[in-house]
């Protein structure tokens, strides 16, 4: 069957014979995964990238029936755990990991005369790696794309020639759907339905996330009758050929994003389109990859509703409103803005890679956390070569080494694929599995370096704490924990005292984190990386400074002891601190400090509590030592600006009162001011004198002693000699 791409074969071959580099668009169904590589042998052995392992299973199995062969022989494909090659083949389908592990142990590629590098659109994290790492060796480059802005990757291939193919699309009818609040499957089988209705003229194309939704719409719509084939890379190799293959009758294709534009399905006239996909992202606790269900952009959106349009005038439905549509992104972002970076930074390191030029540089910040994560967990050579997230890799070769390898396997395994049904990692280890967790188990122990197994639940632990070294926690009480990062999180039923926090959720609700999986282990595993800090900290109960002495653990006390601080500048700082914050008449009689606070005000002095508790604190730890406080807070020169006490002729010392905005006041019995004959003052202002009688009642109050004597105290002498007849009363004070 011809395709549209083989009208630019030629032209393909005489430029890359010529170019070392090469950009090649090309539309889905173009036929440019299946015909440009075989097209490219002339020069030598071809390894072809591609993003998924269907499509690299699937693309080797239709050039090897092009060529009247079986995959394997001259074309075949290597993906994650799988190997159909021989020692004739010579085109190569390739997944982006296995690439990148060939050239750790082959870093010159050997034998290889092309790299083709298929969808690149998609811009996978492994894809940009994998561009960087062959620019840097001999062979020749082509990059193919279904929708691509090719001009960018022509400039950094030294503006190299770009190719484009340009297809043929005919007329899309594209209608869109009111919002639903139905199941998919039933919004997948009301459109089906309609399209019957319509008169539907050829095969349709239905776009789901993933496996779960594609066998839920198969039952949604097995009532109608036609041939429901299910379409993605768990399957079979017998049943994704029986997908893509003719057929004798209508027949629905139910796919993930896979025949987005990797894989061609013939006869297509129609598309359901549920606007979704899984995409892979990462934990943003534990760092490990995991696919979401996202809506897909609108280069997706399109991209699928091209494919009713190869063959014959199409027709679209979206499961979404035009408004919905208008609202995506025009594109996905490239993976390595959005990424965790780490086991591209292992890749890098085990290949002695310091350096690289990149497409698009990643993320400064990130990349240092990549590089970080990586010397924290002592990452390896060994682990790069394993198809697993370094946090993963590092659980298989530790478990190696402490002989319990079935055992980090079989942890690794139900982490790489969300395993789930306990929040106890050993007791998910020991449940029944998925098949695909089973299959990855069994490709582990068949493809890693195993040393034995004699190492039980505690080796397999101390593994999976020098994975997860980061990501340890302390119970506190009722199911909170402490975390070693710092903060806090919930893990009701805990029932161990320190604990690795392998996954954990963010609450919608805003309320403490909590621990989906976890895994005990013990202190002492925890000495050897921890350190000795002390701090002051202060006893409220005892009401003075303790030195805390804690062995911690980054931000987490696996020990702690307390007792009463010695004498230091901190400590006195703390004890000021805390002294200022309580109430200042503990520390003083509440009445003298207010006196001598307006004795302070009349002299124009100011008092500064703060520096006077820090004076008193001095080489002092508790408020049981704190005394004084008047002496510390006393002005030097403020018995010379305004006295405490005033001494009378007779020889008696009185209190001198002061208070805020009026002049100071003594008082005391007329007798004792018998020979002062003028006003006492402090401070150029004369002081308010209170005579008191001999009981102590007032008799005069006066600013002008000499007035008294001289105008009122005749009288006042006559009324207190009958009043006291008893007391002397001279005329003549």
């Amino acid at each position: 069957m011809r395709l549209p791409i083989d009208d630019l074969l030629p032209a393909i071959v005489e430029t890359a014979g010529k170019s070392k580099y090469l950009v090649i668009e090309a539309p889905p169904g173009a036929g440019k995964t299946t015909r440009v590589p075989p097209a490219l042998l002339p020069f030598g052995d071809v390894v072809v990238l591609e993003p998924r392992r269907l499509a690299a299973r699937m693309a080797a199995r239709r050039v090897a029936s092009e060529l009247g062969e079986r995959a394997g022989e001259t074309a075949g494909y290597q993906v994650r755990f799988e190997d159909v090659t021989g020692p004739r083949t010579r085109l190569r389908f390739l997944t982006e990991g296995v690439l990148t592990r060939r050239l750790l142990s082959d870093p010159k590629l050997r034998g290889v005369a092309t790299v083709v590098l298929d969808e690149f659109h998609e811009r996978h994290l492994d894809t940009d790696l994998a561009l960087a790492l062959v620019k840097r060796l001999e062979q020749r480059i082509v990059v193919m794309s279904a929708t691509l802005d090719a001009a960018p990757i022509a400039k950094f291939l030294g503006d190299c020639p770009i190719l484009r193919s340009e297809g043929k699309l005919f007329p899309l009818r594209i209608d869109y759907t009111p919002h639903s609040a139905a199941p998919l499957e039933e919004q997948i089988a009301t459109a089906l339905e309609r399209l019957i209705k319509e008169g539907l003229d050829g095969d349709v194309l239905v776009f789901l996330p993933g496996a779960a939704e594609i066998r839920r719409a198969a039952r949604a719509i097995e009532r109608f009758g036609l041939l429901v084939l299910p379409l993605h890379g768990d399957l079979s190799p017998a049943d994704q050929d029986r997908a893509v293959a003719p057929a004798d009758r209508r027949k629905v294709i139910l796919s993930t994003n896979v025949a987005e534009s990797s894989i061609t399905v013939e006869g297509v006239t129609a598309v359901i389109d549920s606007g979704l996909a899984r995409v892979a992202v990462d934990s943003p606790w534990t760092g490990l990859p995991s696919l979401n269900v996202q809506r897909v952009s609108q280069a997706s959106a399109t991209q699928r509703a091209g494919r009713a349009g190869r063959t014959a005038p199409g027709r679209v439905i979206r499961l979404y409103t035009a408004e919905d549509f208008h609202r995506r992104p025009a594109a996905e972002a490239p993976e390595i803005r959005r990424r965790e970076l780490s086991h591209i930074a292992l890749e890098l390191r085990a290949m002695g890679v310091a350096s690289i030029e990149w497409l698009e540089a990643p993320p400064e910040a990130a990349w240092r956390a990549a590089n970080a994560l990586l010397d924290r967990i002592g990452a390896t050579k060994e682990m790069a070569a394993l198809p697993l997230a370094p946090r993963l890799a590092k659980i298989v070769t530790e478990s190696a080494r402490l002989g319990a390898f079935d055992k980090g396997c079989a942890a690794a395994a139900v982490l790489s694929t969300g395993e789930r049904g306990s929040a106890d990692l050993l007791s998910l280890i020991d449940a029944e599995w998925q098949p695909q967790t089973k299959r990855v188990y069994d490709q582990l122990r068949r493809s890693a370096p195993g040393r034995g197994d004699r190492g039980g639940d505690a080796e397999l632990l101390r593994a999976v704490l020098a994975a997860f070294p980061d990501r340890v926690a302390r119970h506190r009480r009722d199911g909170e924990l402490l975390l070693s990062s710092g903060g806090s999180a919930k893990f009701p039923g805990c029932r161990w005292d320190f604990l690795i926090a392998i996954d954990i959720e963010e609450r919608r609700e805003h309320g403490l984190p909590m621990v989906r999986l976890a895994a005990p282990i013990e202190p002492e595993w925890l000495l050897d990386r921890a350190t000795e800090s002390s701090r002051l900290e202060w006893n409220r109960a005892a009401e003075r400074v303790d030195r805390v002495t804690s062995l911690m653990y980054d931000q987490l006390a696996i020990e702690e002891t307390r007792a009463p601080a010695a004498a230091s500048e901190e400590a006195s700082a703390l004890l000021a601190a805390k002294a200022a914050e309580a109430d200042i008449g503990r520390f003083a009689d509440r009445d003298e400090l207010e006196q001598l606070r307006a004795r302070a005000l009349f002299a124009g002095i100011e008092i500064d509590v703060g520096a006077a508790l820090i004076r008193l604190c001095q080489g002092r730890t508790s408020f049981a030592e704190l005394s004084g406080l008047l002496g510390e807070l006393r002005p030097p020169r403020i018995d010379q600006i305004a006295p405490e006490r005033l001494k009378l002729p007779g020889g008696r010392q009185v209190k001198v009162h002061y208070e805020a905005g009026k002049p100071p006041w003594i008082e005391s019995r007329l007798q004792d001011f018998f020979g002062m004959k003028e006003t006492p003052r402090i401070g150029g202002t004369n002081v308010v004198v209170h005579l008191l009688a001999p009981n102590h009642r007032p008799v005069q109050v006066t600013s002008d002693l000499a007035g008294f004597w001289e105008r009122l105290y005749p009288q006042v002498r006559r009324e207190l000699s009958r009043r006291y007849p008893k007391h002397k009363w001279p005329e003549k004070p």
